[in-house]
Formats: structure tokens, C-alpha cells, sequence
């Protein structure tokens, strides 16, 4: 299959949007929490409806050869890592305010410089590693280990999610080289769906019609998002659209005030200024590095 055309500045729309999206998923996520509705449920509904709808759209048009794959055990690895990452993801909204969990999801930039040295033997420079310095220490800043304002574990999660985003997103990266983005989500509710199943009948319980809602909604929110995501990793680098996730602060703090009335602490100013910095070095440096090694590939993809 030919490589995807990249288109940067198309990238990053979809990218922006795809914060908005999983923005307000996490937010559903926890407002169903709070509901009574546990983690493992949510997580189910959650990716039912992107198998069915877009199995469904395609048998509608009669494309369902789109979903051919040659890598099954490739996205078999990616739904079993998803679905560790959704665990993380959507568990450290329930224990943390919205605005702090979001922005221990900011260590993406900074895991995935470090996998990147472990997993691909990159050689990563100086700067980058003190990025990685100036990002830990705006979590250290966050997390203030051993004071009662953010919970150990809840800061535990939402670091986990981080590392996991920034695994993840280098197989996606993988996967896009081949496979289109309608596939990838498919494959990922398809393997994982059966796995959360299982878990029903230990977890499953009447819903009101409120609960109802708020589950369809995760469902079509988070197949929104996830298509976004997705396809944004399609057309550009990792290192250049993850710089939109940072928009997902603003929108975790709006969320945050009008339906909690939270706002964030004191510690998640100063600390998240120094992530954010950290990510945004990481994005620029591979952004130059990227264009040392191909010069020509805004011309050539145009």
C-alpha cells in the first residue's frame, strides 16, 4: 500500500478537533462514573458502537472489504494496549479533578521521547533530555508527593495514561502506513469489546434513562474522537499534531468550573506551564529533525 500523503496543517485540524472530541468524553466518562456507573461498563459501551456503526456504514455502501487486514495480530497488540490505556485514561478523571488529570496526560510528549531512545534506539540530544527533566518536574510540582491535595494513586493513574498515549500513538503511526483509519477503529471495538463483555456480568446494573444517555453518548463521542485521532496520525508525525492536545487543558477547565465548580489548584498553574513547555520543545525538535531528513516533503506532497 502507498504511503499516506502527509498534510501537516490538515494534521493539525484534526488533531485540534479530536481534543475537543476526547475533551468531552472524559468529561461524560466522569459525570457516568459518578451516576453509579462502574469503570468496566463504561468502558464497554464506550466501544461497542464504533464496531457496529462503521461496520454498518460500510455494509450500507457496500465496502466492507475496506476492513481487510493483513496485520490482525498487529491490531490484536494495539486493542490489548487500547485497552490498558483506556483504563488509565478514563480512571484518572474519576479520581482527579478534570483539569489535573488532563494535564498529567501532557507527559505523552515526554514518554515518548523516552521510548524512543528504549524501544527504537533513537539518539536523542541534549535538549530533548532536558525537556524530559522540565517536564517530570512540573509533575513533581502537580502530584506534591506526600501532601493530601492530589491522591498518590489518582496521580499514579494519570501518569499511566501519559505513557500509555505515547505507546499507543507509535503503533497507530504504525498502523496508518497500511491500514486506513476506519480499519484501525473497527479492529480495536472489535478485539476489544469481547474482552470487556466478559466482565459484564461481575459489573452490569439497571441504568435510568439519564445513564442510558450518558452512555450512548460516550459511545459516539468516543467514536468521533477516536476517527479523528486517527486519521490526524494518518497525514502527520507524532511529534507535530500532539502539540494540539494541549488545547484539552482549556476545555478540561471550562468542563471543570461549570459542571463542577472546580477550578484548579494552585500547584497545576505552576506545574503545568512546565510540562506543556517540555512537550512543546519535544514537538519543535522532531519537527526540525523531520525536516533535516526530508527537505523536499512539503514540495513532494503537494
Amino acid at each position: 500500500m502507498v504511503e499516506p500523503v502527509q498534510k501537516p496543517l490538515y494534521a493539525l485540524g484534526l488533531r485540534l478537533l479530536a481534543t475537543l472530541a476526547l475533551s468531552s468524553l472524559i468529561m461524560l466518562v466522569k459525570l457516568t462514573s459518578e451516576s453509579g456507573v462502574a469503570l468496566p461498563e463504561i468502558l464497554f459501551w464506550r466501544q461497542v458502537p464504533s464496531g457496529i456503526l462503521i461496520f454498518a456504514w460500510l455494509a450500507l455502501r457496500g465496502e466492507t472489504a475496506r476492513l481487510r487486514t493483513q496485520r490482525l495480530p498487529t491490531h490484536a497488540r494495539r486493542a490489548m494496549l487500547g485497552l490498558s490505556g483506556m483504563f488509565f485514561t478514563f480512571g484518572a478523571p474519576i479520581l482527579l479533578p478534570l483539569a489535573v488529570a488532563t494535564t498529567f496526560g501532557f507527559t505523552t510528549p515526554i514518554f515518548a521521547v523516552i521510548l524512543s531512545a528504549l524501544l527504537l534506539r533513537e539518539k536523542i540530544g541534549p535538549v530533548r533530555w532536558l525537556a524530559v527533566v522540565l517536564g517530570f518536574t512540573g509533575v513533581l510540582i502537580i502530584a506534591q508527593p506526600g501532601h493530601a491535595a492530589i491522591p498518590l494513586f489518582g496521580a499514579f493513574v494519570g501518569i499511566g495514561a501519559g505513557f500509555m498515549v505515547a505507546l499507543i500513538s507509535i503503533q497507530v503511526r504504525d498502523l496508518s502506513r497500511t491500514e486506513e483509519s476506519l480499519s484501525i477503529v473497527f479492529w480495536f471495538s472489535a478485539l476489544s469489546a469481547p474482552i470487556l463483555a466478559a466482565a459484564l456480568p461481575f459489573y452490569a446494573s439497571a441504568h435510568t434513562p439519564w445513564q442510558w444517555f450518558l452512555l450512548i453518548s460516550c459511545g459516539l463521542m468516543g467514536l468521533l474522537g477516536q476517527l479523528l485521532l486517527t486519521a490526524a496520525l494518518r497525514y502527520g508525525q507524532v511529534a507535530s499534531v500532539i502539540v494540539m492536545d494541549y488545547s484539552a487543558l482549556v476545555w478540561a477547565t471550562i468542563y471543570g468550573w461549570l459542571i463542577w465548580d472546580e477550578l484548579p489548584p494552585t500547584a497545576t498553574w505552576l506545574g503545568a506551564p512546565a510540562i506543556i513547555a517540555a512537550g512543546g520543545i519535544i514537538a519543535w525538535r522532531e519537527h526540525l529533525h523531520n525536516r533535516a531528513i526530508s527537505p523536499t516533503a512539503t514540495s513532494s506532497a503537494e
